[in-house]
């Protein structure tokens, strides 16, 4: 495949500075039938590199597990064998599928295995994004998971109406950031960037109010109408708001442990856009996820089939123990 401009550039900058590709390196490349232009010039470069790439459309799974958020997310036998043998595994697919995967079994295993994994997010050809972007990204998710280490509780408020408190006492942070190292948990790359924890899954309370983006109910950006969740001993136990609401109570509906806070995290990347699964890495966005949290996130207790995260925008977010913010009005605080 020939190469030029700026699809040669952001292929590069996910091949050599997100997941460090070497030669004689082994890579998966998962991709969909929407991408596989996108797929075929990672691939062109891993080769270039002196790796092995090996392209797997994934089409099937995809669609179906869009169009039916029970559908298993588990990848088929060859698939997860083909992972688990990897150097690096890049998933280039609809990334609200992408973000749904990272939290299967073959990711965990993969991880355990000293692969660098990664989904790559949409518009590859097109960034405005720079090493030092990438960098900068990192470097306020490491020191906002200084300022929280042996921090126990967090409250969270936005302007929609958000006002909860969540426990991450004993569980590590997760740093889910661009420069993917050896066994870092999965995360998109490369303008995404967040801290992430296992919310302690019996100590959320308060409210939340989804007014990003809502994965798992098949919207194509943000909700028109904000989703509340109200939080008592870490499960929700009403979901209210208009018809996006109702679809989210029909999506959980009867699912074990679904109604459970799994995950609590923030971004801090200046690049990730709004209006797509990309806003969860923006600096300024909070975002809780309902659902499993044992597959991806250190501590992590709550099995569920399920991983549906809600964004809050121009959040605050305060650690209690100490009253320091990291977050104010949507805005850095450190």
């Amino acid at each position: 495949m020939e190469l030029a401009g700026a699809l040669r550039r952001d292929a590069e900058l996910i091949v050599d500075t997100c997941m460090s590709v070497v030669s004689g390196d082994v890579v998966t490349i998962v991709t969909d039938d929407a991408h596989a232009r996108e797929a075929d010039a990672l691939a062109a470069v891993a080769l270039e590199r002196g790796a092995f790439p090996v392209v797997m459309n994934n089409e099937a799974q995809v669609r179906r597990a869009l169009k039916d958020t029970r559908f298993p997310m588990a990848p088929p036998r060859n698939l997860h064998q083909a992972m688990v043998n990897s150097d690096e595994i890049i998933i280039i697919t609809n990334l609200e599928w992408a973000n749904r995967f990272a939290h299967v079994s073959a990711v965990k295993e993969s991880c355990a295995h000293n692969a660098r994994i990664a989904s790559v997010e949409e518009g590859m050809g097109t960034w405005d994004l720079t090493e030092d972007d990438i960098q900068a990204a990192t470097q306020r998710a490491r020191d906002a998971i200084r300022m929280l280490q042996g921090a126990t509780r967090c409250r969270v408020t936005s302007p929609a109406g958000t006002d909860v408190t969540v426990s991450i006492e004993g569980r590590p942070a997760l740093e889910v950031t661009p420069i993917k190292e050896r066994g870092q948990m999965m995360g998109p790359v490369p303008m995404w960037a967040e801290v992430a924890f296992a919310a302690v899954e019996d100590q959320t309370n308060g409210r939340i109010v989804v007014d990003g983006v809502m994965l798992g109910i098949g919207l194509p950006g943000q909700v028109t109408t904000p989703i509340r969740w109200t939080l008592d001993g870490g499960r929700v136990v009403a979901v209210e708001g208009g018809s996006e609401a109702q679809r989210l109570r029909e999506v959980i509906r009867g699912v074990e442990n679904a109604d459970v806070i799994g995950e609590f995290a923030f971004g801090t990347s200046t690049k990730s856009p709004f209006g797509s699964p990309s806003e969860k890495g923006r600096l300024g966005t909070v975002h809780f996820a309902l659902g499993d949290n044992h597959n991806a996130y250190p501590g992590g207790k709550n099995v569920c089939p399920l991983h549906l995260d809600g964004v809050c925008l121009n959040a605050t977010l305060q650690i209690l123990d100490t009253g320091a913010y990291i977050l104010k009005d949507g805005r850095w605080a450190l």
